[in-house]
């Protein structure tokens, strides 16, 4: 077994559930403090590695709620924190009460809104990028999601993978699996070290169920990127052909984009 301190454990706390409309997060100090107590008994751990705020609470200010997470790294009980979907100004107000470690946003070859804002504002502030579905929630994982979304997939409630969007965006999937081929490689290995060539400062992290899925991700490492090359695949995937929208309606509300929190001194 290896020692506690070989291992970095990373969890999230925000949100509470899910409604018809969207997503409902909390963010008070009191619930910080009694989530992260909670991880702490489950996971049967010490202290936290890199503790992420999940989604941001907007009807809290970001200082109240990182500041009750700074004082958490005080007692000992989390190292790191780390935000998720937050906005610039979210971003920055928070880096101003304790260094933020990590923002996990949604980064892959089809969803690359945050990089005219939020990529150049973690690079300024020396914040590391963690991109969540760097293979577009499977889409790059492979021909069989994308001919045929089984009938119990979570997959149908995104625009993207639905009727007429689907049938569109299986043109820019054989095009990457056309391009893969030229680096000796899979679609999705391909679409991972894109993400992975974005930068020293870019861990994604994407989910698998299978080992022989998790070996094919590890073995994107070995594919090497030049500029030229990054850019050979962006071109492959114009974002303005992309049909549909990220997220389904309504959650999009809990977004990034959207992520702005009153002032601190703001009763809300």
């Amino acid at each position: 077994m290896l020692p506690r301190e070989k291992v970095q454990i990373a969890t999230k706390f925000g949100v509470v559930g899910l409604r018809d409309n969207g997503v409902i997060v909390k963010g008070t100090p009191d619930y910080v403090r009694s989530c992260c107590e909670a991880s702490l008994k489950r996971l049967d751990v010490d202290y936290i590695d890199l503790y992420y705020q999940h989604r941001v609470d907007t009807s809290v200010p970001i200082e109240e709620t990182i500041g009750e997470m700074k004082k958490l790294v005080e007692e000992g009980k989390i190292k790191y924190i780390g935000l998720s979907e937050a906005s610039p100004d979210t971003i920055r107000r928070a880096h101003g009460v304790h260094p933020i470690t990590a923002v996990q946003m949604e980064w892959s070859l089809w969803t690359r809104d945050i990089e005219e804002e939020i990529i150049p504002l973690c690079r300024e502030l020396g914040i590391g990028i963690v991109p969540y579905s760097p293979l577009g929630r499977g889409f790059f994982g492979g021909k069989a999601v994308v001919e045929s979304v089984p009938a119990d997939s979570i997959l149908h409630f995104f625009p993207r993978y639905k009727g007429e969007n689907l049938d569109r965006n299986k043109n820019i999937y054989f095009r990457i699996e056309n391009l893969a081929k030229k680096y000796k490689c899979t679609s999705a290995q391909l679409a991972l070290a894109w993400v992975l060539g974005q930068g020293d400062d870019v861990v994604p992290i994407p989910g698998t169920t299978k080992i022989k899925n998790l070996d094919d991700n590890i073995d994107s490492l070995r594919i090497k990127l030049t500029k030229e090359d990054l850019k050979e695949i962006s071109d492959a995937v114009p974002i303005e052909e992309v049909a549909g929208d990220r997220d389904p309606e309504g959650f999009d509300k809990a977004s990034w984009t959207f992520a702005n929190t009153p002032p601190k001194d703001c009763k809300v």
